[in-house]
């Protein structure tokens, strides 16, 4: 068996058996075919030993790649090799010792209380775009602390209790229960009317589910999320670029410096390790140090 064959059967397996979403799927495809890239598709699997997959880490490195980007094609290789083991493609596994780079310590990126809100209804003062979609979106992303893929993918009929809350689906299909303020709560029920409106003019018979469309009434992409907030946070709006995880990281920073428990707090993140969700608590730490060192007589010294 080649490496291209194997790394199609994986990702097949991975999407129909696994279940795991597109984005998932095509994170795993782009390490891999580095991987392909390096050592060629069309070499057989059983020629390739643990000392080529190291050759293979230190080229990304001499790249200059980012830690991160590193142990990610590390732990796709790692479980591309465990599949082929599993199913006996192989005899042993080439990649099972394989360890990863060390990471540097890097606190998430969060806006403040107030870069929140100014960006939040950027799209009233600015009117780039669509502007009650868009306050909608905006209010929505901080206030369930959601993912962008999660946002996304939000369909009408997902919401319950008058719009106060909704059901999403999370990373490996886990789906969990959201929160919207009323705040958010107003903001989707003017962006409905809109949506109506965009739908009927547009003369659109079968809509979509799907929550957030654009202005031709269509589905809206990741990417376009993306640019929405781009385009509010640029040269245009802020002028304090964010990206679409910004909002995540600043509904768990304030949830837990307001005294949620780390715990609760994991469970509307759908965290599944609560040491990714205790980070946050470091954060919050460090800020009230920062108030500490600011507010005492003595602190500055």
């Amino acid at each position: 068996m080649t490496l291209n064959e194997l790394v199609e059967e994986f990702l097949l397996y991975l999407s129909s058996v696994r279940g795991l979403s597109d984005n998932t799927v095509v994170s795993y495809r782009n390490d891999l075919e580095q991987l392909q890239n390096y050592l060629t598709s069309e070499i057989d699997i059983k020629n390739i030993k643990k000392e080529n997959l190291l050759l293979c880490i230190g080229q990304l490195s001499k790249q200059n790649r980012a830690a991160a980007s590193i142990n990610r094609f590390i732990a796709a290789v790692r479980t591309l090799f465990a599949y082929a083991r599993k199913f006996n493609h192989l005899s042993e596994n080439p990649a099972a010792d394989l360890k990863t780079v060390k990471l540097p310590k890097k606190m998430p990126n969060y806006m403040t209380e107030s870069e929140v809100q100014q960006l939040c209804f950027q799209p009233v003062k600015s009117e780039l775009l669509w502007k009650n979609r868009d306050v909608c979106l905006f209010l929505m992303m901080y206030s369930s602390g959601c993912r962008i893929s999660e946002i996304t993918n939000l369909k009408v009929d997902d919401f319950i209790n008058n719009y106060h809350s909704a059901f999403v689906t999370g990373k490996g299909n886990k789906q969990r229960k959201v929160y919207f303020e009323e705040n958010s709560r107003k903001a989707i029920e003017v962006y409905l009317q809109d949506r109506s409106k965009i739908i009927a003019d547009n003369g659109i018979l079968n809509p979509t589910k799907q929550f957030f469309i654009n202005q031709k009434g269509q589905p809206i992409s990741v990417n376009g999320i993306r640019y929405i907030i781009t385009r509010y946070s640029g040269a245009e709006g802020t002028k304090h670029h964010v990206n679409p995880h910004a909002f995540r990281h600043t509904f768990a920073t304030s949830m837990l410096a307001n005294g949620a428990d780390v715990r609760m707090v994991q469970e509307m993140l759908g965290h599944s390790s609560i040491s990714t969700t205790q980070r946050y608590t470091h954060i919050t730490t460090e800020k009230l140090i920062e108030i500490y060192n600011k507010a005492h007589p003595h602190g500055e010294k």
